[in-house]
This record gives structure tokens, sequence and C-alpha cells, in this order.
């Protein structure tokens, strides 16, 4: 994690100040700011289509405003719903699939989201708004069968490679595509400050100078121009300061200063803004002010952030989206009913499964004055202006090129390549490149486990519950290593139990975390072994005994692993690969150096803590620079402060 007083120092490297210049979408912080920016949009409006939607609006009724304020859960509506309420989005969630079938197959998505669309364009409003449908493609498809799987954003941000950012951000959203889809919830924007934290593999780096980089090259790759039939709208999230609560808790507090959020937080905005990203999602977490202390609550009622800092400061001209559920944490409201969340800026509900009570709620709260008309009407404008931009008058889901082609959610060699370039060589006393012909024994329970290898938001919510079947098009670690050492070279025993070691020429153990995600994924210290003790009891089964042990890591955050590094000749971070595994056999048998570099510190304590890392932000070995790594302290967890 960047200490607070490395990134002042990092921040404040160079003193220009941007105080009301704009800053463009090509531009880096290398300032010291000390107001919010306004930042360039690559797409710039435009107005013959602003007259339009003011004529669209000024046509349009109260219910049918309120309707295309509403996002709905696949699941919990129908085509004859969305005909009916006017509603202008629907989403599917972690472990939503077409008629809750998790094999649904493409053509099974493309004809829901036909219907979706068709319903749409039968309303009786007098101009028809056809819907966006939003989804959670975070690392590829996740939910969709067969989709390539790409390494998670700490992984990814362990390659340091924007323009391989743009490819996966363009793989993506022509995946979407495949099923009708026109909306990805990603990227996600987080500075990530405590490991801690479940969400931690959401996050590219603790550096915000990266992670701005990436936000405008994933933005360009994903959205573009809308010229490109495979590009989708993307969403910047999770705004603001997600990534820095108090001890790394979901949901929490961000207790940074002003100046803080505005020079490290808000870093990817700058980037996404800048490429033009069309919408922003809310974060469930909450601010308080570190240098005034004062309390600004959830940030989905925070009107200071949302509207006069991302809006009118920063010019934002798309539309805010809410998180699922997340206003019913704003003191007095519901899943279905706060004014106080579009008061302050919310222009898109996210209420997945009472969407009828929020717009019956909501219809009401303007009549009664509690929400005041010109707030709905701006709402309703920026919907419009993201739908009327993206051009999705006319793009009936099937009628795009990729869709329905299982080709189009595969993007196989371009993940490989990302798996590659995202490993992280932490030690190597000379037992790496593995050599041709070697007796290899593979253990570790991950080693055939395409789950713990793709993660959490895959297929499922928080990616348990799958199995290797789930994964038509994917190669496990252990499928990788057989191609490349020959099947009869290679046998696996998951424990290491009763297996005499001597047998083999080197020992390769995949170990690392099981799939979770938001929330579940929150732990109390970086101990590795406190969670998986079956981890360090399968090195101790084959360490020590004059062979070799290779240890490829797996995991959604840097981790403290002393003692598995000490029972290790080499250590490997591959952090959440994806389907791909031959991305790793390809660099451990020396098809590919070692590229990837720590785009967090790796902790020397059980707790985070200002002492000197274990291997500091940017480390990373190669073939070409190998590294000894001496025997390591070994504490025993404590719970942290």
């Amino acid at each position: 994690m960047i200490k607070s007083s490395f990134r002042r120092a990092l921040l404040g490297s160079i003193s220009l100040c941007l105080l009301f210049a704009p800053l463009s979408h090509a531009q880096g912080l290398a300032q010291n700011l000390t107001q919010w920016p306004h930042v360039d949009s690559a797409i710039k409006p435009d107005a013959a289509m602003e007259a339009k939607i003011a004529r669209m609006v000024s046509q349009m009724t109260l219910r049918q405003k309120i309707g295309q304020m509403t996002q709905a859960e696949i699941k919990a509506v129908t085509p004859d719903d969305i005909r009916k309420n006017y509603i202008g989005s629907v989403l599917n969630g972690g472990g939503s699939w077409p008629y809750m079938m998790k094999h649904a197959t493409l053509k099974d998505w493309v004809a829901m989201s036909d219907g979706f669309y068709d319903a749409s364009l039968k309303t009786d409003m007098k101009t028809k708004v056809p819907l966006l449908w939003g989804t959670d493609a975070v690392h590829g498809h996740g939910n969709v069968i067969g989709a390539t799987l790409f390494p998670h954003n700490i992984g990814l941000g362990a390659a340091n490679d924007p323009a391989l950012i743009k490819e996966i951000g363009a793989a993506t959203g022509k995946a979407v595509r495949a099923t009708g889809i026109n909306w990805v919830f990603a990227p996600t924007l987080a500075v990530v400050e405590d490991q801690r934290w479940g969400r931690t593999y959401e996050g590219f780096s603790s550096d915000p100078l990266l992670i701005r980089d990436y936000a405008k090259a994933y933005v360009e790759g994903m959205q573009g121009d809308f010229s490109k039939a495979g590009n989708v709208v993307a969403t910047a999230k999770h705004y603001i300061g997600d990534g820095g609560t108090d001890n790394g808790k979901d949901q929490g507090v961000n207790r940074s200063s002003e100046a803080d959020l505005m020079n490290t937080h808000a870093q990817g905005y700058y980037g996404a803004l800048g490429a033009g990203v069309q919408t922003v999602m809310a974060s469930y977490s909450s601010w308080t002010d570190g240098a005034t202390g004062k309390v600004y609550g959830k940030m989905h009622g925070n009107e200071y952030l949302l509207t006069d800092v991302l809006k009118n400061k920063m010019g934002f001209d798309g539309f805010v989206i809410s998180d699922w559920n997340a206003v019913s944490q704003l003191p007095g409201c519901l899943n279905y009913h706060c004014p106080q969340a579009i008061n302050a800026g919310i222009d898109m509900m996210m209420v997945p499964l009472e969407w009828d009570k929020f717009i019956e709620a909501t219809v009401a709260d303007v009549e009664s004055g509690a929400i005041p008309q010109s707030r709905i009407d701006d709402a309703v404008t920026r919907i419009l202006r993201v739908k009327m931009r993206a051009g999705i008058w006319g793009q009936r889901p099937s009628a795009n090129p990729y869709a329905g082609k299982m080709s189009a959610v595969q993007a196989r060699d371009l993940a490989r390549r990302a798996v590659s370039e995202s490993l992280v060589l932490l030690k190597n006393n000379g037992v790496l490149p593995l050599k041709k012909g070697a007796k290899i024994l593979v253990v570790g329970k991950s080693a055939d486990n395409l789950g713990n290898q793709t993660g959490g938001w895959t297929i499922t919510w928080q990616g348990t519950d799958n199995a290797n079947a789930d994964f038509p098009h994917a190669d496990s670690l252990l499928a990788g290593i057989k191609a490349e050492a020959g099947a009869a070279n290679v046998t696996y025993a998951a424990t290491g139990e009763g297996v005499d070691v001597s047998q083999f020429d080197v020992v390769i153990a995949v170990i690392g975390e099981t799939p979770y995600a938001e929330t579940a994924g929150d732990i109390s210290n970086l101990s590795h072994t406190a969670r998986y003790p079956e981890d360090v009891k399968v090195l101790q089964a084959v360490a020590g005994k004059d062979k070799p042990v290779i240890t490829v890591f797996e995991s959604g955050r840097t981790a403290y692993a002393n003692d598995l590094i000490n029972l290790s000749d080499a250590f490997v971070a591959a952090w959440l690969p994806g389907t791909e595994g031959k991305g790793v056999s390809d660099v451990l048998f020396g098809h590919k150096d070692f590229k990837g570099r720590l785009s967090f510190d790796w902790p020397s304590a059980t707790c985070p803590s200002k002492a000197q890392p274990l291997f500091a932000l940017g480390y990373g070995l190669s073939y070409a620079k190998s590294g000894s790594v001496g025997e390591l302290p070994v504490s025993v967890p404590v719970e942290c402060q």
C-alpha cells in the first residue's frame, strides 16, 4: 500500500497547481491539486442532440420520467412490466442469468435482450426510448458459461501495461455485445489502502497514477466513441474513496481529507472522465473529512461530492447510477424509497427487486415537493443523453454482428498473454525456469480448480459453487503444466501426502485463496496460513526433501506468507489468473520472462503496518534478474487494530 507520506511526496513532486484550468484526458496529475479540476471529456456536447432531448423530456409524463430512472433485476421484471412502466434499464446481478439457468446459452441471453428491448419500444410514450441492460463484466463476461475470463484487476495492475488494458476493455465489450447487453459496470477505480478489504483484487493498484492511466485505457477500449460494434457504455466505480475505508472494511468510512480524495482517490475518475465514460456508480462507503472532521455520511446521499464536485466542478454530464439497494443505508430510507439520494445527485436507481414500489414512492415524492421536478428533469436528461450518445435507437440486440457468436465471448490468446505479463516472481533460488523432460510432482488444492483460479464475480456473485465443468473453454494450471511437460511426466497429488518426492525432479505447489467477493472477502489480518492452514501443510509435506519446490500463489491480495516463502525455492504471485492457466506455464518453462511487478506492497507483518514491506510496490524478479531470499521471520497472527 502507498503510505500517506509517500503519496504526499509523490503527488507534490511537481508544485504546479491546477486551480480552474481544465484537466485534459491526456494529462496526468503531477500536480498537488488544491481545488477540484474540470476534466475535458473526449465526448463533447452536441447542440442538436441537446435540443432533441429537451423536446423529449418536455413531452414525457412524470411517471414516464420516473420509469426511465428505474433499473430492475432481470429475475424480477418481465417485458410487459417494461412496457407498462416505461422502465429505463435492467441489470443482471452476479449469479443472475436468463430464466435463472446457470448454463443459459448465448441464444438465451440474446433472446431475453431482444424481448426487453422490444418491450421498451412498445410503450405509449410519444417518443419511444430503448432500455440499457447493465452487467458486472469485471474480468471478462463473468456470468456467461464459456466466456474467456481475464486476470482480475490486481493481476492486470502488476502487468503495468495500459495498452493491454485497452485491448481487454475492447474484448470484454465485444463479449457483452454477444449476449445482447449494452452496458458494463466496470472499471473499478478504487485506490486500495488496506489489503484486508475483500474487494482488493478489483483494484488495479495502490498507485493512483497507474489507476488513472488504466482508467483512460479501459474506457477507450470498452466504450470508445460508440463507433464500433463491440462498444458498450462503461461505468467508473465506486465513486469515491471505497478503497480507503477504515481497516479495509467494506462499505465502511473513508477518513481522508478532501485534498487526499482529490489527489489520490479521484485519480481514476480523472482518467475515465477524460476518456468520456458515460456513467458513474456511487459507492456504498461513507466519507468523513479527516482534516475538518465534517461527517458527510453515505456517498449515495452526498450532494457535495455527487453534484457539486462530480457534475458541476469536474463537468461530468453522463448519469450517476446507485448500487444494489445501497440507498437503504441512508437514514430514513428504504430499498425503494429515498428522496435524499435523488436530491443528492443519483440519476438512475438500482432497485432490483422492488422497482414497482420505487416508481410509486418517487412519483408521490415529486407530487409532494420532496423532490423538485427540476431534479427529475435533470436526471432524465442525463439518462437520455447517454442513451443517445450510445446510439441504442435502432440497435436491436440480435442485430449486432457479435450477437450469439461464441467466438465473440472468447479471447483466449489475449487472456493468456495477460496472465503471462501479470505474474510476479518474488523468489528464485535458481530453480526456474523449468527444464523440458523433468519429472514433475504437482500438489495443492488450486492446481486443477478453475473456481479458485478465476475467483469471485465468476458465474456466481461470490465465485463459489462452480465446478471445472462450468468452464468449457479453459485450462487449469495443471492442464498447462501437462501440456508443456507432457502428461506422462506429471503426477498430481492434491495434498502431497504419501508421495515419494524423491521420484521427481521438482515439485510445483499451486495454493492460495478460495473465491470470495464483496463483504465476504473482508479479513481481520493478512496472514494467509491463519485462513488456509492446508496450504502450509501441503508445503510441509513436500519441502526439505532435496527436491526444489516452486510455489504458485493464487490470491486476490498481497498477503503475509513468510512461512510459505520459507518452504519454497521459488515463489510466484499469480493473483487470480482467470481461465488461461497456460499463461502461467508459458513463463514457468521459460518461453516468456517474468514481466510483472507488484502493484501493491507485499506485507512483512500480519497486520497493515508502517513498517518496511517485505517486497515494495514495483518489486519483481526476472530470469535476467534472479534473486535469492533468505530465511524469513515468521510471526504469529494477531487481531489487528
